[in-house]
């Protein structure tokens, strides 16, 4: 699996090859090619295939592989047809229960053996679209599954609550919420937030992206290239806040050789919850500069 940053997720049918190819050369983190949603009914079976052979070409980046949902006739067969050395990662929909999870779990890790392939190597990422789903996230993330994180997506969850999805999105804010604290209480990584639909309002779209930075996610779901480098700025730490938090970190550490575990450094209070926020920030800014991205 290629080594990634989380700030972009960038979604292209999988049968759409200009599409695929403009998305692979782009500066997301992650492609993820679509068999659901951007996938007609009649074109899910033939267009496995199609995202087969992507899979097999060279490239770059991290690819994902959108499968259709637990429940549908399709996802059985998208998993199998995609799992391979040349797959970084399976995004599975509507994910609502501890058991669909653990099903899922099975099949990919029976599929990594008879390839040859550790267990484990795939990586799985969940979305949370449904109130059921909403309501067992504290389970699921606990389950001790290869998730990694967790992703949120707006538009299922607010048709089946039956919720106005605004463009300023404050009725976001309970379950963007729920998603940070149940992925800290499984201790898995900040989620990744969903996509917005109003491709052309720029500044919605970068308070699309502040709003949940602020509230802990570690990343955006997105659905344009257009999106793609306001999103990468909206979740990379300012050169200015790296230099701060490496000084956080650095006077700290020379505080507790002497014994100390509170300190001032220009003026700010300096205790562990504060050191831990700044080291947060700086392994993001290693990771970047490990991939060139920083």
């Amino acid at each position: 699996m290629r080594d990634h940053a989380n700030r972009t997720y960038l979604f292209t049918p999988g049968n759409h090859p200009r599409r695929v190819e403009k998305a692979l050369s782009l500066d997301t983190d992650v492609v993820i090619l679509d068999l659901e949603d951007a996938v007609a009914v009649a074109e899910k079976v033939a267009t496995r295939d199609i995202v087969r052979e992507t899979l097999a070409k060279p490239r770059d980046v991290a690819v994902f592989v959108r499968v259709n949902a637990y429940d549908t006739t399709f996802c059985y067969g998208d998993i199998c047809a995609v799992v391979c050395p040349d797959l970084d990662g399976i995004m599975l929909p509507k994910l609502e229960s501890v058991e669909d999870l653990k099903s899922v779990e099975w099949l990919i890790a029976n599929l990594e053996r008879e390839q040859g392939m550790d267990v484990g190597t795939i990586d799985l990422l969940p979305i949370i679209e449904t109130a059921k789903g909403a309501a067992n996230i504290r389970d699921m993330v606990q389950a001790g599954s290869r998730v990694k994180r967790f992703a949120f997506g707006a538009g299922d969850y607010t048709r089946d609550l039956g919720m106005d999805w605004s463009v300023g999105e404050s009725e976001l804010l309970p379950i963007r919420s729920e998603m940070v604290l149940a992925s800290r209480l499984g201790g898995l990584e900040p989620p990744i937030d969903t996509v917005f639909i109003h491709i052309k309002d720029h500044d919605a779209f970068a308070a699309s992206c502040e709003t949940p930075r602020a509230l802990g996610f570690q990343g955006k779901l997105c659905i344009h290239p257009d999106q793609v480098d306001p999103a990468n700025a909206a979740f990379t730490p300012t050169k200015d806040a790296v230099a701060w938090s490496e000084k956080i970190v650095a006077a700290f550490e020379e505080a507790e050789k002497a014994g100390v575990a509170s300190i001032q450094v220009d003026g700010y209070f300096v205790d562990y919850p504060i050191v831990e926020k700044a080291q947060r920030t700086v392994d993001l800014a290693n990771v970047l500069r490990n991939l060139g991205k920083f």
